[in-house]
């Protein structure tokens, strides 16, 4: 039964991407020229490449966020049950929330929350 279930979904996901792309396709504009392939920034005409090297302090940054982020999605359903589970609750999202501080000091130390 999940089988089926699953193999129904899959096709109709796929005959709803494959029309969205043939309508897209029918119904619309056929205008080609080189400056709509350009990249455009801000009406400034761009010089020289566009393709630009990217700092890793983003890279780090963002998966800063997101490890605290995440944190974050974990504590409230901890919170919305934790009458129910008692101590053993608290035990375990204290570790979880130690384990987040030392990454926290972690990266503190290493210098990653600074932008430089």
């Amino acid at each position: 039964m999940y089988f089926t279930l699953l193999i129904t979904v899959l096709l109709t996901a796929a005959v709803l991407v494959l029309g969205a792309y043939v309508v897209a396709k029918l119904i619309g504009p056929r205008s080609y020229n080189k400056v709509k392939g350009e990249p455009y920034e801000c009406g400034i005409p761009t010089r020289g490449s566009s393709w630009l090297p990217v700092s890793i302090g983003f890279y780090l940054f963002a998966v800063l966020f997101l490890m605290f982020d995440i944190e974050t999605v974990f504590i409230y359903p901890w919170a919305v049950v934790v009458k129910q589970f008692g101590p053993m609750a608290l035990v375990s999202i204290g570790f979880f929330l130690l384990v987040l501080v030392f990454g926290l000091a972690y990266a503190w130390r290493k210098g990653a929350l600074e932008w430089k």
